[in-house]
């Protein structure tokens, strides 16, 4: 039987996806001072919520406050925004998508006006390009105690996400966030448990994995989304992608989301500013337009969870053919539902053959405070502009962030939070 991408997809908690289409994860950054969900949010997921896709993913919703990707991350790390995150849920599920919430610990990636002192597996700092507005903390090595504190905050959002009514929740194991700090030989240096062999580098993951099974119990659908590789030399690998999958497989894991990179090597942008390593000769020949997608058909061998990819989809033909190759089960799509929110019906219908690409005509440093600047269009209620010039995003995206780091760092400073 062929399958199509209009058609439904069980997993294997039992929970049914409508069709094979997923909004991918994507930060938004208007959380409110406190990092409770706010009514920007509402407007935006509810915008989703009709595209068509069978499932949504929310930005990084972080489970440490201490450790945020942007000021104005939602955070869930107690009951205090738990209302506020129920209106944004109903909001987002309202057009009858299912919305997962993807749970996120930055480790080492959270800038240092925020976190001067990160947590990390090992004292590795963030290699970035200088001059571009980030500037991040050498970490401290995580302790023993801290490390299972910290599997624990993963299990308290997960259990606090299914009761602001989420359909499911995806850890973020992927582009250099902690769990994704773990698994690469370049920043865990652990010679622990925790460290070592590829077993012990995955320790944190299956543990986290489990802990947040055992808060959310067997009926809840969990994803995991996870580097193929991250496009670094020295780095995790595909070959130990492929290794952490066989392990995977003896988990009660519903869904694997396949990406790639980091903030060090943005891959999952098309981008690379670093040597590739050994993985960067096998994706320069592959010739499909997803970035991923060559990778996946080997992670795929040994899976026995659905395989979702995102990165790069572009054509309904390029989705369909991977779809009925066997190469995956679900497509995530991202960038082009900042152009047109409504991608996923217009594929789905034949109505589109081929997704916008934004990043046809910006320069590389320009996307992504373009992109997050039409994400602010649509949560003030404004339809996309994509003819808005990416030197002006970028400015204005640098002046917001600015905004919302002083509005964090005030309201930090009026409860005596350093």
């Amino acid at each position: 039987m062929v399958i199509s991408l209009s058609d439904p997809l069980e997993l294997p908690c039992g929970a049914i996806l409508p069709n094979r289409i997923v909004k991918a994860a994507m930060s938004e950054g208007m959380a409110d001072k406190c990092n409770r969900a706010t009514q920007r949010l509402e407007a935006l997921y509810r915008r989703w919520s009709g595209s068509g896709a069978g499932l949504l993913l929310s930005g990084n919703i972080q489970v440490d406050r201490e450790h945020l990707e942007r000021p104005l991350n939602v955070v869930l790390d107690n009951e205090s925004g738990l209302e506020a995150l129920k209106r944004m849920v109903a909001a987002g599920k309202s057009g009858g998508a299912r919305f997962w919430a993807e749970i996120s610990h930055t480790g080492r990636q959270v800038v240092s006006e925020i976190n001067p002192a990160p947590l990390a597996p090992s004292m590795v700092d963030v290699e970035v390009m200088r001059g571009i507005g980030y500037t991040f903390s050498p970490p401290r090595a995580m302790t023993t105690a801290q490390i299972h504190h910290a599997i624990g905050q993963f299990a308290q959002t997960a259990e606090l996400a299914k009761r602001a009514g989420f359909d499911g929740v995806e850890l973020h194991g992927a582009h250099g966030y902690l769990i994704s700090q773990f698994l690469s030989p370049r920043t865990n240096l652990r010679k622990d448990e925790w460290g070592g062999n590829i077993g012990n580098r995955a320790r944190f993951l299956v543990e986290v994995l489990a802990a947040v099974r055992a808060a959310v119990g067997p009926e809840f659908p969990v994803g995991l989304k996870l580097n193929a590789t991250d496009f670094q030399k020295g780095g995790f690998t595909n070959a130990e992608c492929i290794e952490v999958v066989r392990r995977l497989n003896s988990t009660s894991l519903d869904l694997l989301e396949l990406s790639g990179g980091s903030l060090e090597q943005p891959k999952m942008m098309g981008v690379a500013l670093k040597d590739e390593g050994e993985d960067g000769l096998m994706a320069s020949s592959c010739r499909s337009e997803a970035y991923f997608l060559g990778f996946a058909a080997d992670i795929r061998k040994v899976a026995t969870m659905p395989i979702m990819v995102t990165g790069g989809f572009r054509t309904l033909r390029g989705m369909e053919d991977a779809l009925h190759g066997g190469q995956l089960d679900l497509v995530g799509i991202g960038r082009p539902m900042l152009v047109d929110p409504d991608v996923p019906r217009k594929l789905l219908s034949g109505e589109m053959q081929e997704a916008p690409k934004p990043e046809a005509h910006l320069e590389m440093f320009h996307h992504m405070p373009w992109l997050n600047m039409q994400i602010e269009r649509m949560g003030d209620g404004l339809e996309p502009d994509p003819t808005m010039d990416g030197a002006d995003a970028a400015a204005c995206f640098v002046a917001l962030e600015s905004a919302n780091l002083e509005t964090l760092l005030g309201a930090r400073a009026a409860l005596g939070v350093a």
